[in-house]
């Protein structure tokens, strides 16, 4: 698997096919591309993302605004956003079907819940470098804090699609069950599921700082556990990792210090998402040298290697 960034970056237009509401702030859109997108999107792979022109994207009503974001719905809209995808659906080639899930934090997310079937938005992408998956590997962990979950999610069809022998293991982590961007099945016989990853057949172990539901700690105890319990190989595991900044720089030392590649990706605000407005700067280390550069997370990234990231 090819990390999929050839720089080309192409403008379509997706339809919306259906949105769901999944939790209080939790949404899950499902868009059709258009012919030039699907031809866009033919190669794209997990980890990149797309930039979202929602400018002339409507509000909802104003009961359905979170009250603590009224205020800041009052601005307009002015730059795209960008979003990663939590799955791509490639059985039409020429109407090829993206999910975005996303959590409504300000004015364009709240736009975001206002979508309805038949709505249309301009897209540019698929930008930046995806996931890759090096020769040998064996054992892939998806670690996802919080709204990490969506390239991980995607990666898990992925794999499980392209590499059905292949072991995957999820790991999920949030403040509380309430704060789960996932739909739960629950039953009497056994653990909570996360429906997302079980689709695809890929067991989640999850982890809340309150222990709501799962092992009551953070996410990165739970992937420490599972490489003691289990001591994969380095030359055939991979770690890969999405989620707040702090809990990245933890996995990043897990994985180093138990000598296990670790892709992570990163996030910022990613204004144009091509490099041009530079707002994105990601700082790095240089190989065999104690200096430190900075790469573009929309360019250079947003996946970087563990090892050259500076926390």
């Amino acid at each position: 698997m090819g990390n999929g960034c050839n720089h080309k970056h192409t403008i379509f237009t997706a339809h919306v096919l259906e949105s769901i509401e999944i939790g209080p702030l939790y949404h899950r859109t499902t868009f059709q591309l258009d012919e030039v997108g699907s031809k866009a999107f033919a190669d794209a792979v997990p980890g990149q993302f797309a930039e979202l022109d929602l400018t002339a994207v409507s509000l909802p009503p104003l009961e359905k605004i979170p009250p603590k974001l009224v205020d800041a719905c009052k601005r307009n809209i002015i730059l795209r956003r960008p979003f990663s995808f939590a799955d791509i659906r490639k059985d039409n080639p020429g109407a090829i079907e993206i999910d975005i899930l996303f959590c409504v934090l300000g004015p364009a997310t709240v736009r975001m819940t206002s979508l309805r079937p038949g709505d249309s938005v301009s897209v540019i992408g698929p930008l930046g470098n995806g996931f890759s998956v090096p020769e040998g590997t064996k054992n892939a962990l998806l670690v996802a804090g919080g709204m990490g979950a969506p390239p991980l999610q995607h990666l898990g069809f992925y794999l499980r699609e392209n590499f059905p022998d292949m072991n995957v293991v999820a790991f999920a982590g949030a403040k509380s069950k309430e704060d789960l961007p996932y739909q739960l099945l629950e039953a009497p016989e056994r653990d909570t599921e996360l429906a997302e990853f079980s689709r695809c057949d890929v067991p989640a172990h999850i982890a809340t700082d309150d222990g709501s539901i799962g092992m009551k700690g953070f996410v990165t105890q739970a992937l420490e556990n599972w490489i003691r319990t289990n001591d994969p190989k380095s030359g055939s595991t991979v770690i890969y990792t999405c989620g707040p900044e702090p809990m990245l720089a933890q996995v990043a030392k897990i994985a180093i210090s138990h000598d296990l590649p670790c892709q992570v990706s990163m996030e910022r605000r990613m204004a144009c998402g091509i490099g041009l407005c530079q707002s994105c700067a990601i700082e790095v280390r240089t190989p065999a040298s104690e200096e430190t550069v900075y790469k573009l997370c929309c360019k250079d990234g947003p996946i970087f290697d563990a090892r050259e990231l500076v926390f």
